[in-house]
This record gives C-alpha cells, sequence and structure tokens, in this order.
C-alpha cells in the first residue's frame, strides 16, 4: 500500500513538471532579441559566419567565463552586424557596428571596456532601439 501511494505521488509531481523551455532573451526596454547562445570555445569561434541573412528580432548571445576585453572579427561572416557589448550587471558598455570583412586581413572590433557578453544583431537595431552605452539589458534563459 505504502510502495503504491509513493509511485502515485511520484507520478503525481512529475506530471506537474513544466516541460516548456524558456527561450533565451535579451530585453532592452520593451524591445526583445530571442538570441541563440554561444558559451563554449567552439561555439563562439563559429558565431554567425556563413549566414546568409539573420531574422528580424534574432541574434546570437556569446557568453564567456569572465569579463575582459573580448574582440571580434567578421572574417566569413556575410551579413553587416550591430556588436553590443555588456558588463556582468547587463550594463551597455560599448556599440560597434561591424561589416562583412572583403580582404585580409580582418579588422578586430574591440570594446572600450570590459564585458562578460556580447550581443550580435543586424546592423541597425541599436540605433533604432536607442541602445548606447549604459543602457541596462534584461538578458533571460541563459
Amino acid at each position: 500500500m505504502a510502495r503504491g501511494l509513493f509511485l502515485f505521488l511520484l507520478l503525481f509531481l512529475l506530471g506537474c513538471v513544466s516541460t516548456q523551455t524558456v527561450t533565451p532573451r535579451v530585453c532592452f526596454g520593451e524591445k526583445c532579441v530571442l538570441v541563440e547562445i554561444a558559451d563554449t570555445p567552439e561555439e563562439r569561434s563559429r558565431g554567425l559566419m556563413y549566414r546568409d541573412a539573420l531574422q528580424g528580432n534574432y541574434g546570437m548571445l556569446f557568453v564567456f567565463e569572465e569579463e575582459s576585453i573580448h574582440g571580434f572579427w567578421m572574417k566569413n561572416t556575410r551579413i553587416p552586424l550591430d556588436g553590443i557589448w555588456m558588463n556582468s550587471q547587463g550594463e551597455v558598455v560599448d556599440v560597434i557596428r561591424m561589416l562583412p570583412c572583403e580582404s585580409d586581413p580582418c579588422p578586430v572590433y574591440t570594446p572600450r571596456e570590459n564585458a562578460l557578453y556580447v550581443l550580435e544583431v543586424n546592423a541597425g537595431v541599436a540605433e533604432n532601439w536607442l541602445v548606447e552605452r549604459g543602457t541596462i539589458a534584461q538578458i533571460s534563459g541563459v
């Protein structure tokens, strides 16, 4: 009897667990970007290379182990992007328009301050959404 009650309660509790996953996103006020997460060296190295387009409110969030001056280049990246560097509190420390690299050596885009996160979005998003140094981002699902 006790074993049956235990199994019933266990199955009941398992049925109550949500199977929904939280979609990672970065929001600046009411404007949000759904993001792919790049948090391994391999994912960060590949980034958005070889893609022909990035849908409207989508981007890639690079997550590092520690705050530092994380430089980016656009080798094999076919679309212009805005790079938005943020510290561990989600404060924007730099915004740089990054253009596809057309010849070697490719320029390296580096922020003015240490950052823990870098968000890549379509070029123009930062300007259109008024994202600048000091803007606070809400990062969720990471």
